[in-house]
This record gives C-alpha cells, structure tokens and sequence, in this order.
C-alpha cells in the first residue's frame, strides 16, 4: 500500500466540455441567374484568339442557313429544267425600281383606312349628300385571288417572286400567264412584294388597272413583261445548273 503523500501523482484527467465545438459555416455566394459568371481561359486555344482567324468554317450554323447553302451547291451541279431555272432570271435593279416607283401608288388600304372610308360613306349616305368615291384602283394579291384575275384575264400586270418556297407553289404560274396572254414580271423578292401589300412576304401580286396619268407607264412594264418573259422562247429552252 503506496503511502499518502504519493497517491496525488494518480490523478484523474479533466473531463471535456460537455458542449461540442460548432462546425464553422461556410456562405455559400447566390450566383446571379441573369448574369451567370463564365470564367476565361486565356491559354493557347482557349477564349483569346489571334486576330483576323476567320472561324466561319468551324461555325455551327443554323439549319435553315445549312438548308439554303446545301440548295445552292445542288442547284449549280444538277441539272435544272427550263420551267423552274426561269425564276432565276429576275428583272434588273434599274428595272425593278420603276416598277416599284408604280406598285407603290397603287397599295391597298390599311385595315383602319378602309374602316374609316366605310364609316364616311355610311354617313354621306344616312345625310343624304353624295358619297365618296368608291374603292380606288390598287394592288391584288393572295395566290387564289390572283390565280382567278389571269384566268379570267382581268389582271394587266402580274408580279412574281423569285424566292417562293415551295417553288412549287407558283411554278405553273407562268405558264397560265402564257396562255391567257397576260404580262407577267419575275422580281426579287418576295419580301419586298409582301411590304406593298402590308404583309411579311407575298409570293404573287397584280395590277387590275391603273388611273390615266400612269397608263403610259404600264404600258411600257406590259411590253417588258411580254418581250422578257411571255414571248421570250430561249427561256422556255434554256436549261440550268452544271
């Protein structure tokens, strides 16, 4: 048995806190949704590349623009019959602004303009004074609408697109002009006719008849239209493509 003064070297060892230490928090930063960070790589091949690369090659384009390019390469290697290469023989830009300079004048109403012409008339009409003038003279156009005018020979001036898609949609088109003897006109493009009628794109559009100061006029496009497409016999034999 070890003597008193010796038992204080056997002393028990301190009981740990009873609380454990917390884990320290981390904050998490909220990423903006809107603008979302997009780190850099500034090594050989990464973001930064020499000035004056063109890239266009490794492009990944849309389907639309790989559609129209992939058109182009087939249409300059296969062969292209007469019916459908004619559309690429479109009028002239000097050509094509005279007779845009004419269309022009002749656009049909805007929904509101024809709403308020409607409206006067109904109150000439209703205060017993004469009514305005009738529907004045302007552009038709929608293809059954203008299909109907050449076949019963009421269009004087036709107006076609050279950029239908489907083709097949106006293919026929000039051989129905041929054949009811109706001057007709292929022009670029069908954007630039669907803004005379206050539409995205137009495919066809026709003069019925035009006022006396502009008779003149018509009748020289009528004349183009008849030496440059009408009777215009090399271009029904003219094949296309490669």
């Amino acid at each position: 048995r070890l003597p008193t003064s010796q038992l204080n070297i056997f002393t028990m060892a301190k009981k740990g806190s009873s609380k454990a230490k917390a884990a320290p928090v981390k904050k998490v930063s909220k990423a903006d949704p809107l603008f979302p960070s997009r780190p850099r790589s500034f090594g050989v091949g990464g973001n930064i590349r020499p000035a004056g690369r063109d890239l266009s090659r490794f492009v990944r384009w849309p389907k639309y623009v790989r559609i129209q390019r992939q058109r182009a390469v087939l249409y300059q290697r296969l062969k292209v019959p007469p019916s459908i290469n004619q559309f690429t023989k479109s009028i002239g830009k000097n050509e094509a602004a005279s007779v845009f300079n004419l269309l022009n004048k002749y656009r049909p109403e805007t929904a509101a303009a024809k709403k308020q012409r409607i409206k006067d008339t109904a109150a000439a009409t209703a205060a017993g004074k004469e009514a305005p003038a009738k529907v004045p003279c302007q552009l038709k156009f929608g293809l059954k609408h203008v299909t109907t005018l050449v076949e019963e020979k009421k269009a004087s001036l036709v107006l076609i697109a050279c950029d239908v898609d489907p083709l097949e949609l106006v293919l026929w088109l000039p051989a129905l002009c041929r054949k009811m003897e109706v001057p007709f006109l292929i022009v670029k493009d069908k954007a630039r006719l669907g803004t005379l009628v206050h539409q995205k794109t137009a495919a066809v559009v026709a003069l019925t008849k035009v006022n006396k100061e502009d008779e003149s006029q018509l009748k020289i496009f009528q004349d183009l239209g008849n030496e440059k497409f009408n009777k215009n016999t090399e271009l029904l034999r003219k094949w296309g493509g490669g």
